[in-house]
C-alpha cells in the first residue's frame, strides 16, 4: 500500500529516507501536528538527543491510539533549531532507531526557534494504513 519511489533518474537520497512514498488504497491517514519533546510528566529534558527520542515515544503513542505503526509512516517534517544543527546526527540516530529499517520521505527545517525556548527540535509525520 506505501511504496517507496527512488526513480533510477536521480541521486540516491542523502541520508536514510526516500524520495517520495505512494499510498495507493488508503483507508486511514493520520496527520499529527507538530510533536515535542515533552514527556507525560511535563517535563523537557536538556539533551537534543533525549529530546528526540521523548519526541519519537510521543510519535508512537499517536501511532498506536490511531492503530498504526512506525511502519505507516509516509512523510516525516523534522524542525531542529539552528543552533542546534552540529547536533543533527543524535536527532537522525533516534529517528533511524525508532523507524527501525522503515523509511519514508523525510524533510529537514532549521529554525530560529520554536514555541517554548527549551523545545531544540519537533517532528510532524503523516501516516497512512
Amino acid at each position: 500500500m506505501n511504496t517507496p519511489i527512488l526513480p533510477p533518474t536521480m541521486a540516491p537520497p542523502a541520508a536514510n529516507y526516500v524520495h517520495a512514498m505512494l499510498s495507493t488504497e488508503a483507508s486511514r491517514i493520520l496527520h499529527t501536528s507538530g510533536v515535542v519533546p515533552t514527556a507525560p510528566d511535563g517535563t523537557t529534558p536538556t539533551d537534543i538527543a533525549e529530546q528526540a527520542a521523548v519526541v519519537w515515544r510521543n510519535i508512537d503513542a499517536l501511532l498506536v491510539e490511531a492503530d498504526m505503526s512506525m511502519s505507516n509512516i509516509v512523510s516525516i517534517t523534522t524542525y531542529v533549531v539552528v543552533d542546534r544543527l552540529a547536533s543533527l546526527g543524535l536527532v537522525m540516530a533516534a529517528r533511524d532507531a525508532a523507524m527501525s529499517g522503515h523509511r519514508a520521505a523525510s524533510t529537514l527545517v532549521t529554525v530560529p526557534a520554536l514555541a517554548r525556548p527549551e523545545w531544540q527540535m519537533e517532528i510532524a509525520v503523516v501516516a497512512v494504513a
